[in-house]
């Protein structure tokens, strides 16, 4: 049982699901309802909401509100520090207020589009027998202290073929194309100085880029060409929302033929 007195706290018995939640947030730092019925397994948007709602009142989570580009608002859930303490994670996430109204938040939003594809990975990935997901990390601080390189996710698959490990990075057309330029660079670094190995213990990896449109993704993918036509592969988020990440979706920094990022499921 878990109870904290104080206004609108209440008694809830913790659920195998309640700490995958929990620990999930560790690394996906602000969820909707969406995404946590994918974490959690909720059947129903009915049940979700309910048991949201109560982990709220038990002051594990902590709830915001989303401005909608409709004129409506959605609901975002963090964990709290008790809630943190509860799962054995660190307390991280965004300093918002419990129930600010958020608008324009270009960090949330990004957040979000980050989570769409872990979602989408592990809906995939429920699928398929023979592809596991081994480890998805996330970054708060630079790989290193020379390559000043946060990437937005990393992940291992297990694959018929092997391991793919792979780097992600996510576009929503906020960043200049110089700073591109830079992540180019940082991550040719991290593939031939050796850091890359002894950090994730792989010895290659691959950098998949997901845009938000394809006028962006077509800047990115000329930025990537002049420096290098490997280990970068390309896709814009509506294919990653209509197919998934394991289709043949995926362009690289020369052609136009889309394939995976990984040997084809037998």
């Amino acid at each position: 049982m878990y109870s904290r007195s104080g206004i609108e706290r209440q008694r809830i018995v913790i659920q195998p699901r309640d700490r995958r939640l929990l620990q999930d947030l560790a690394l996906l730092r602000i969820i909707d309802r969406e995404q946590a019925k994918t974490i959690a397994g909720f059947a129903s948007t009915t049940r979700a909401n309910a048991r949201l709602l109560a982990l709220t009142r038990a002051g594990l989570l902590r709830r915001f509100f989303l401005a909608t580009t409709a004129g409506g608002t959605k609901a975002l859930y963090a964990v709290s520090r008790e809630g943190a303490e509860l799962a054995d994670i660190p307390y991280r996430g965004p300093r918002r207020r419990n129930h600010e109204m958020l608008v324009a938040d270009s960090f949330v939003h990004h957040q979000l589009a980050v989570n769409n594809i872990y979602c989408k990975l592990k809906t995939e990935i429920a699928s398929h027998s023979n592809v596991a997901l081994a480890r998805w990390l996330s970054f708060h601080e630079p790989l290193t202290p020379q390559l000043r390189l946060i990437p937005d996710g990393y992940f291992e698959l297990n694959t018929p073929s092997g391991i793919a490990a792979c780097f992600l990075e996510v576009d929503l057309g906020h960043e200049h194309l110089k700073v591109w330029r830079k992540k180019v660079q940082n991550y040719l670094h991290l593939a031939i100085s050796g850091d890359y190995e002894r950090i994730f213990g792989q010895n290659r990896f691959r950098v998949l880029i997901t845009a938000n449109s394809d006028r962006r993704l077509l800047g990115i993918r000329n930025v990537v060409r002049a420096s290098t036509e490997k280990i970068f592969w390309f896709t814009d988020l509506a294919s990653v929302d209509r197919h998934g990440m394991l289709a043949n979706i995926w362009l690289r920094p020369k052609g136009e033929d889309r394939g995976s990022f990984f040997s084809p499921i037998p």
